[in-house]
Protein backbone atom coordinates (compact mmCIF):
# COMPACT_ATOMS: atom_id res chain seq x y z
CA UNK A 1 0.00 0.00 0.00
CA UNK A 2 0.69 3.45 -0.53
CA UNK A 3 0.58 6.61 1.46
CA UNK A 4 -2.54 8.49 0.23
CA UNK A 5 -2.91 11.23 2.99
CA UNK A 6 -0.05 12.31 5.61
CA UNK A 7 -0.39 14.91 8.14
CA UNK A 8 2.66 16.23 9.91
CA UNK A 9 2.29 18.66 13.14
CA UNK A 10 -0.68 19.55 12.59
CA UNK A 11 -2.41 22.06 14.38
CA UNK A 12 -5.78 23.94 14.00
CA UNK A 13 -6.92 27.15 15.70
CA UNK A 14 -9.79 29.39 15.53
CA UNK A 15 -10.14 33.14 16.76
CA UNK A 16 -13.02 33.80 18.82
CA UNK A 17 -12.81 37.43 19.11
CA UNK A 18 -9.31 37.97 21.40
CA UNK A 19 -9.01 34.64 22.31
CA UNK A 20 -7.94 31.99 20.34
CA UNK A 21 -9.52 28.38 20.46
CA UNK A 22 -7.27 25.36 19.84
CA UNK A 23 -9.09 22.47 18.43
CA UNK A 24 -6.39 20.19 17.05
CA UNK A 25 -2.70 19.67 18.72
CA UNK A 26 0.11 19.02 16.88
CA UNK A 27 -1.85 15.86 14.73
CA UNK A 28 0.77 12.61 12.90
CA UNK A 29 -1.47 11.26 10.64
CA UNK A 30 -0.96 8.80 7.82
CA UNK A 31 -3.71 7.01 5.56
CA UNK A 32 -2.82 4.41 3.24
CA UNK A 33 -4.87 3.59 0.01
CA UNK A 34 -7.17 0.85 0.48
CA UNK A 35 -7.46 1.10 4.44
CA UNK A 36 -10.61 1.45 5.78
CA UNK A 37 -9.98 3.31 8.93
CA UNK A 38 -12.52 4.66 12.24
CA UNK A 39 -11.59 8.06 13.29
CA UNK A 40 -13.13 7.84 16.88
CA UNK A 41 -14.21 10.52 19.68
CA UNK A 42 -16.45 12.11 21.89
CA UNK A 43 -18.46 15.51 20.62
CA UNK A 44 -16.40 18.29 20.40
CA UNK A 45 -13.02 15.83 20.28
CA UNK A 46 -12.13 17.45 16.66
CA UNK A 47 -12.26 14.41 14.77
CA UNK A 48 -14.59 16.44 12.24
CA UNK A 49 -12.11 19.86 12.37
CA UNK A 50 -9.33 16.80 11.30
CA UNK A 51 -12.03 15.19 8.81
CA UNK A 52 -12.52 18.49 6.96
CA UNK A 53 -8.74 19.81 6.72
CA UNK A 54 -7.97 16.01 5.22
CA UNK A 55 -11.28 16.70 2.86
CA UNK A 56 -9.32 20.00 1.56
CA UNK A 57 -12.90 22.00 3.34
CA UNK A 58 -10.61 23.72 6.24
CA UNK A 59 -7.03 24.17 6.23
CA UNK A 60 -4.84 23.51 9.02
CA UNK A 61 -2.64 26.93 10.97
CA UNK A 62 0.04 25.00 11.39
CA UNK A 63 2.10 21.78 9.72
CA UNK A 64 1.83 20.01 6.35
CA UNK A 65 -0.89 18.08 4.56
CA UNK A 66 0.53 16.04 2.12
CA UNK A 67 -1.99 14.21 -0.33
CA UNK A 68 -0.52 11.18 -2.86
CA UNK A 69 2.99 12.56 -2.11
CA UNK A 70 2.34 16.08 -2.27
CA UNK A 71 2.59 18.71 -0.34
CA UNK A 72 -0.61 20.42 -0.51
CA UNK A 73 -0.52 22.61 2.39
CA UNK A 74 -0.25 26.10 0.99
CA UNK A 75 -1.54 25.54 -2.34
CA UNK A 76 -4.83 28.55 -3.43
CA UNK A 77 -8.18 27.55 -2.68
CA UNK A 78 -9.29 26.86 -6.28
CA UNK A 79 -6.64 24.46 -6.94
CA UNK A 80 -7.76 23.11 -3.78
CA UNK A 81 -11.48 22.57 -4.80
CA UNK A 82 -10.57 20.59 -7.64
CA UNK A 83 -8.31 18.41 -6.38
CA UNK A 84 -11.37 18.01 -3.58
CA UNK A 85 -14.33 17.51 -6.94
CA UNK A 86 -11.69 14.91 -8.35
CA UNK A 87 -10.12 13.10 -5.56
CA UNK A 88 -12.95 13.23 -2.32
CA UNK A 89 -16.05 11.61 -1.83
CA UNK A 90 -18.19 12.94 0.82
CA UNK A 91 -20.79 11.15 2.91
CA UNK A 92 -22.68 12.89 6.01
CA UNK A 93 -25.14 12.37 8.36
CA UNK A 94 -27.48 14.70 7.40
CA UNK A 95 -27.67 13.21 3.32
CA UNK A 96 -27.37 16.56 2.04
CA UNK A 97 -29.31 15.94 -1.03
CA UNK A 98 -30.90 18.58 -3.33
CA UNK A 99 -34.54 18.25 -2.30
CA UNK A 100 -36.23 19.36 -5.40
CA UNK A 101 -33.89 17.09 -7.33
CA UNK A 102 -34.09 12.93 -8.28
CA UNK A 103 -32.01 10.40 -6.27
CA UNK A 104 -30.33 9.90 -9.92
CA UNK A 105 -29.70 14.53 -10.49
CA UNK A 106 -28.30 14.15 -7.29
CA UNK A 107 -25.90 11.56 -7.97
CA UNK A 108 -25.06 12.99 -11.20
CA UNK A 109 -24.35 16.31 -9.74
CA UNK A 110 -20.30 16.19 -9.10
CA UNK A 111 -19.83 15.13 -12.60
CA UNK A 112 -21.53 18.12 -13.56
CA UNK A 113 -18.75 20.17 -11.89
CA UNK A 114 -16.66 18.84 -13.73
CA UNK A 115 -17.97 18.83 -17.16
CA UNK A 116 -18.70 15.60 -17.31
CA UNK A 117 -21.75 15.68 -20.36
CA UNK A 118 -24.95 14.59 -19.32
CA UNK A 119 -25.23 11.73 -21.18
CA UNK A 120 -22.13 10.21 -19.71
CA UNK A 121 -22.74 11.74 -16.32
CA UNK A 122 -26.23 10.04 -16.02
CA UNK A 123 -25.31 6.69 -17.26
CA UNK A 124 -23.03 6.56 -14.39
CA UNK A 125 -25.12 7.81 -11.91
CA UNK A 126 -26.96 4.95 -12.97
CA UNK A 127 -24.42 2.47 -12.04
CA UNK A 128 -23.74 3.88 -9.23
CA UNK A 129 -27.44 3.92 -7.63
CA UNK A 130 -27.09 0.19 -9.12
CA UNK A 131 -23.91 -0.84 -6.86
CA UNK A 132 -25.91 0.77 -3.81
CA UNK A 133 -28.93 -1.39 -4.08
CA UNK A 134 -31.40 1.54 -5.04
CA UNK A 135 -31.29 1.85 -9.17
CA UNK A 136 -34.92 1.53 -8.66
CA UNK A 137 -35.80 4.66 -6.87
CA UNK A 138 -33.50 6.58 -9.44
CA UNK A 139 -36.45 9.41 -9.99
CA UNK A 140 -37.50 9.34 -6.47
CA UNK A 141 -36.94 12.58 -4.76
CA UNK A 142 -35.59 12.14 -1.07
CA UNK A 143 -38.78 12.86 0.84
CA UNK A 144 -40.11 9.93 -1.26
CA UNK A 145 -36.99 8.03 0.61
CA UNK A 146 -36.26 6.17 3.63
CA UNK A 147 -33.53 7.45 5.53
CA UNK A 148 -31.29 4.18 4.90
CA UNK A 149 -32.23 4.57 1.32
CA UNK A 150 -31.19 8.57 1.49
CA UNK A 151 -28.11 7.53 2.89
CA UNK A 152 -27.59 5.00 0.04
CA UNK A 153 -28.27 7.63 -2.97
CA UNK A 154 -25.72 9.46 -0.89
CA UNK A 155 -23.13 7.61 -0.81
CA UNK A 156 -23.53 6.62 -4.95
CA UNK A 157 -23.07 10.61 -5.07
CA UNK A 158 -19.86 10.44 -3.50
CA UNK A 159 -18.35 7.06 -5.66
CA UNK A 160 -19.57 8.31 -8.83
CA UNK A 161 -16.55 10.35 -9.29
CA UNK A 162 -14.13 7.37 -8.62
CA UNK A 163 -12.37 9.64 -5.67
CA UNK A 164 -9.33 8.47 -4.39
CA UNK A 165 -10.74 8.80 -0.85
CA UNK A 166 -14.42 8.55 0.68
CA UNK A 167 -14.74 10.43 3.61
CA UNK A 168 -17.63 9.68 5.76
CA UNK A 169 -18.69 11.58 8.87
CA UNK A 170 -21.22 9.99 11.48
CA UNK A 171 -22.80 8.31 8.54
CA UNK A 172 -25.00 6.28 10.15
CA UNK A 173 -25.87 8.68 13.17
CA UNK A 174 -29.20 9.50 11.53
CA UNK A 175 -30.42 6.14 11.23
CA UNK A 176 -31.85 3.23 13.28
CA UNK A 177 -29.42 0.62 14.03
CA UNK A 178 -30.68 -2.13 11.46
CA UNK A 179 -30.43 0.46 8.97
CA UNK A 180 -27.05 1.57 9.90
CA UNK A 181 -25.53 -1.61 9.97
CA UNK A 182 -27.01 -2.21 6.64
CA UNK A 183 -24.89 1.46 5.48
CA UNK A 184 -21.60 -0.25 7.57
CA UNK A 185 -22.22 -3.61 5.40
CA UNK A 186 -21.85 -1.67 2.22
CA UNK A 187 -18.50 0.43 3.06
CA UNK A 188 -16.86 -2.74 3.90
CA UNK A 189 -18.12 -4.82 1.08
CA UNK A 190 -16.57 -1.69 -1.36
CA UNK A 191 -13.32 -1.54 0.84
CA UNK A 192 -13.02 -5.66 0.54
CA UNK A 193 -14.24 -6.26 -2.92
CA UNK A 194 -13.28 -2.82 -4.52
CA UNK A 195 -10.14 -1.18 -2.52
CA UNK A 196 -12.19 1.66 -1.47
CA UNK A 197 -10.23 4.22 0.56
CA UNK A 198 -12.72 4.69 3.48
CA UNK A 199 -12.29 7.17 6.46
CA UNK A 200 -15.01 6.64 8.92
CA UNK A 201 -15.76 9.70 11.28
CA UNK A 202 -17.71 8.32 14.26
CA UNK A 203 -18.28 8.90 18.39
CA UNK A 204 -20.39 4.92 17.87
CA UNK A 205 -17.80 2.23 18.93
CA UNK A 206 -20.28 -0.39 17.42
CA UNK A 207 -19.45 1.34 14.28
CA UNK A 208 -15.79 1.76 14.62
CA UNK A 209 -15.26 -2.35 15.09
CA UNK A 210 -16.20 -2.77 11.04
CA UNK A 211 -13.12 -0.82 10.80
CA UNK A 212 -9.88 -2.67 9.78
CA UNK A 213 -7.89 0.44 11.96
CA UNK A 214 -9.22 2.95 14.76
CA UNK A 215 -7.80 5.78 15.73
CA UNK A 216 -9.05 7.80 18.75
CA UNK A 217 -9.04 11.40 19.29
CA UNK A 218 -9.65 13.39 22.27
CA UNK A 219 -9.04 17.24 23.52
CA UNK A 220 -7.68 17.53 19.62
CA UNK A 221 -4.62 15.11 20.11
CA UNK A 222 -4.36 11.83 18.84
CA UNK A 223 -4.44 9.14 22.09
CA UNK A 224 -4.17 5.66 19.95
Amino acid sequence: MSSLIKLENVTKKYRLGENELLVLKDIHFQLDAGEMTAIVGMSGSGKSTLMNIMGFLDRCTEGRYFFAGDDVSSLPEHTLASIRNQKIGFVFQSFFLLPRSTALQNVMLPLFYRGTPHIEAEEAARQMLAKVGVAHLAHHKPHQLSGGQQQRVAIARALVGHPDVILADEPTGALDSQTGHEVMELFAELNRKEGRTIVIITHDKEISRRCQRVVAIKDGSIVE
